[in-house]
């Protein structure tokens, strides 16, 4: 069996550029791009993706990858991937967000661990909502939803060198916008929650001011944030719901130009 150039780069394209777009999508979402994930872990990973998902992928034209042409392309399938990652990655970040809000109203900022996805120092209850966020992640199997969507989208953004249009990019920036308002929505009922708490506090150090405001009203603080968070578990898990919607639909109204 012989075959000819352009179905040799065909060939070679069918599994080359899933592998750029998967690759870089996978570099921006959560729990794949975990610092504590090898990384010749996620490189394996994204290639048994790629392998068990090309058939499913339209054959790509036939573009050499060494040549200018290709070079676009290349940029092209990172553009997307590294957009799709963002909009992902944002579903978490909003966790993460809400995490430092309830952090600094119960008096825990300064409680802080090192945080897997970021990489970084966050407050320890951003750590907390960031882990329940992935277990109800892979209970809803939202990674293998992620997978489908972005091998999906070879039907919908063809591999060529056409780069995403300014609305799609618009669409993106909006999205990750969004975090600061998920996150406040979030943590709103803790919130003010505690703010009343601390407004009591302050009405009683008004009333009796020989009261030691400060070795009383910590711990209760902190004990009243306490029965507040084991209260927010299907809060967390209907917030998670209606991001990963919010997601899907941003990723799959994603276009070219």
């Amino acid at each position: 069996m012989v075959f000819s150039f352009d179905q040799f780069l065909q060939l070679l394209g069918q599994y080359f550029w899933p592998l750029v777009r998967l690759g870089a999508a996978m570099a921006m979402i959560p729990i794949f791009s975990m610092a504590a994930v090898p990384v010749r872990v996620r490189l394996l990973t994204v290639v048994f993706i790629v392998l068990a998902a090309a058939p499913q992928i339209p054959l790509p034209p036939p573009i050499d990858p060494f040549s200018a042409e290709g070079l676009l392309v290349v940029m092209q399938q990172v553009v997307i991937g590294l957009a799709m990652g963002l909009i992902w990655l944002v579903v978490f970040q909003a966790f993460v967000l809400a995490g430092h809000f309830i952090s600094m109203g119960m008096g825990l900022a300064f409680a802080s661990m090192a945080d897997p996805i970021n990489g970084v120092s966050v407050p320890i209850l951003s750590q907390f909502f960031t882990i329940l966020a992935t277990l109800f992640f892979l209970v809803l199997n939202g990674h293998l939803l992620v997978i489908q969507v972005v091998v999906d989208s070879f039907n919908t953004l063809p591999v060529g060198v056409d780069m995403l249009s300014p609305e799609s990019i618009r669409r993106v920036v909006a999205f990750g916008a969004y975090i600061f308002s998920a996150g406040v929505v979030m943590a709103l009922p803790v919130v003010t929650s505690l703010l009343l708490v601390n407004l009591a506090f302050g009405i009683m150090s008004r009333a009796a001011p020989a009261m030691n405001i400060f070795a009383v009203g910590f711990p209760i603080t902190l004990l009243s944030g306490l029965v507040l968070l084991s209260l927010m578990g299907p809060m967390i898990l209907e917030h998670l719901r209606t991001l990963v919607h919010l997601a899907m639909e941003q990723t799959q109204a994603l276009q070219l130009r």
